[in-house]
């Protein structure tokens, strides 16, 4: 198993950087999670005995790569969760796609039904039983040899939001299989990375705004990614998201 990849970790928050091919939590695999490893990493780091309490407050694709954030407390867990369903975090996605668009940005608005048997999502009319509305704000960072490096904000939540919206486009996503690309990714995964985070610390009055580059390969060979200064954390004082 590799090392943990802390980006941040207080009393209250971890926040670390997950490799593409794992999953945030167990599944059906058997395979280490990036719940474990963290568990794991929290026991040695501070001789905690027994299993430390983690608190899983949302989730990554297991082939996506990206920043996570973990509450190390029952109390952060309770308010980082309700950041999350009140839409109150700015999450930034980038995620390279087969081909170019026609526009340089935009928001893709659609309601989206999920196919539990094949985990998959399509647009579907509103009044479809179960339909959600999804909402993602887009805007192309690069263009280079027939791929485009894409920016995502999304303004809600739903399962495979992004990679649906990389398909309406008519640039899926490369490696992602399920959303129309051609061909996997040798490493199996998808080219789609949870870049930067802000959100307001659970027992402070402050906003932290957390950076991870994208993963080394040649499917982010970018010019925008090569010459990008990460800030790993960056402070600010409370203001709404």
């Amino acid at each position: 198993m590799s090392a943990l990849d802390v980006v941040h970790c207080d009393n209250h928050l971890l926040v670390v950087r997950k490799p593409a091919g794992m999953a945030v939590v167990p599944d059906a695999s058997g395979d280490a999670s990036l719940l474990e490893q963290a568990r794991a990493w929290i026991a040695r780091e501070f001789a905690k005995p027994g299993a430390a309490f983690l608190g899983v407050v949302h989730r990554l694709d297991r082939p996506v790569s990206g920043l996570v954030v973990f509450a190390r407390t029952s109390k952060a867990a309770a308010r980082l969760s309700a950041q999350w369903r009140e839409h109150a975090v700015e999450k930034i996605y980038w995620g390279v796609g087969a081909g170019a668009p026609r526009e340089s940005a935009g928001e893709l608005e659609e309601h989206l039904s999920k196919d539990e048997e094949r985990n998959v999502v399509a647009g579907v009319p509103p009044e479809t039983p179960g339909a959600r509305a999804a909402r993602t704000r887009w805007r192309v960072l690069e263009r280079r040899e027939g791929r485009t490096l894409f920016e995502f904000q999304p303004l809600t939540g739903r399962p495979h939001q992004l990679r649906h919206c990389a398909r309406r486009l008519g640039t899926p996503l490369l490696g992602d299989l399920k959303y129309g690309a051609e061909r996997a990714l040798p490493d199996a995964s998808i080219a789609l990375h949870a870049a930067r985070l802000r959100v307001r610390h659970p027992t402070r009055s402050i906003q932290f705004t957390f950076a991870a580059r994208p993963p080394e390969g040649p499917a982010w060979s970018f010019e925008h990614v090569l010459g990008w200064n990460e800030a790993a954390v960056v402070v600010a004082p409370d203001e709404p998201v």
